[in-house]
């Protein structure tokens, strides 16, 4: 008998309006590929419906779909030139000479390559040869959305920030439909409106970059977007106090929700939120006493790691915060940015 566990995606509906910028974000192998796959045409789902413009597509071919895709390695013609490569789409599907020239001028000049349209694409770097792809997409003004996976994979770090300015310059532009495959959480908050976290095959939030950082709905997400991931510890309720580490912390109301909720119970705060004291606070019911065990300098900012009891914690701090090694402090749990888990899903 079939279960969920034979399948590389899990149920799950997800709407791209058009115009939008989106980014797939997630750890290889959590189906970020086999989505992108099915929406283009390259898959057939075992299940369920792909539909554009409310038309059902799931039947038909990637070609008819007018959906482009860009994938992680460069598709060019080497023996063809930059122009060529570009024109190609164009020259498919019946576009005049001249219009297919103003076409590929404009795709050229928004991604910097119009000093190479005479040359074959045969020993261009791997930057240039990806921003022909990218252009083969771009290309066709009727493209209904344009899916890139992982496409800045294979290119060199400073190029990569270039090229993802370059992409916001183009979604700006031209306002065509973006989904963007990645596992580069900077990429994705960098790139996309709206932020889809995937792990194993299921959707586990969408949302704002800033929804995701500041309200992980899973526990998956707060650790996986940030740097360091958000602190999870686990805990459990006594009244209106979660018990980390054998010491009390007050959280208020939130702990009557999440005792109703039953499971598993685990604290979740960013080291960004966390607050280090040298001394008592004056809300000490919402502090615990602790140990800093090392600080890291980080060029612009600080992370101290801090222990009580069995549990450590990353604590981000300004470059002009001075702690020391084996300092006593006392650490703040702000309300408003302390969150609780009940199996690992978001207490509201």
């Amino acid at each position: 008998m079939e279960s969920e566990r034979d399948y590389a995606l899990k149920p799950l509906e997800q709407v791209w309006n058009d115009g939008g910028a989106y980014a797939l974000l997630g750890p290889s192998g959590c189906g970020k590929t086999t989505l992108l796959n099915i929406v283009s045409g390259l898959l057939r789902p075992a299940q369920g419906t792909v539909l554009v413009d409310g038309k059902d597509v799931t039947g038909a071919s990637p070609q008819a779909r007018n959906i482009a895709q860009v994938f992680q390695f460069p598709v060019v013609y080497d023996t063809m030139t930059v122009f060529e490569n570009l024109a190609f789409p164009l020259r498919n599907r019946g576009v005049s000479r001249d219009q297919a020239t103003a076409r590929v001028e404009q795709i050229a000049s928004l991604l910097e390559l119009r000093s190479e349209l005479g040359h074959k694409a045969s020993g261009l770097p791997a930057d240039v040869k990806q921003r022909i792809s990218l252009g083969r997409g771009l290309v066709r003004s009727d493209v209904a959305a344009i899916l890139l996976d992982e496409p800045l994979t294979v290119i060199d770090p400073h190029v990569k920030w270039l090229l993802r300015r370059k992409l916001v310059q183009i979604h700006a532009e031209l306002r065509v439909t973006l989904v963007y495959v990645t596992h580069d959480q900077v990429e994705a908050l960098t790139l996309a409106d709206e932020v889809i976290v995937m792990n194993e095959g299921r959707i586990l939030q969408r949302g704002t970059p800033r929804e995701l950082f500041e309200r992980p709905a899973h526990t998956f997400v707060g650790y996986f977007i940030g740097s360091p991931g958000m602190n999870l510890l686990p805990c459990t309720i006594d009244g209106h106090f979660a018990v980390v580490g054998g010491r009390r912390l007050a959280l208020g109301p939130v702990c009557d929700r999440a005792r109703a909720r039953g499971g598993t119970t685990t604290l979740g705060i960013r080291p960004e939120f966390l607050r280090l004291h040298p001394r008592r606070p004056e809300q000490a019911a919402s502090a615990l006493e602790a140990v800093v065990i090392g600080v890291e300098n980080c060029g612009g900012h600080k992370i101290a790691s801090a222990r009580f009891g069995e549990q450590t914690v990353a604590v981000k701090l300004s470059e002009e915060d001075s702690i020391e090694h084996g300092a006593a402090c006392w650490l703040e749990f702000p309300l408003p940015w302390t969150m609780l888990y009940a199996d690992d899903r978001a207490v509201a």
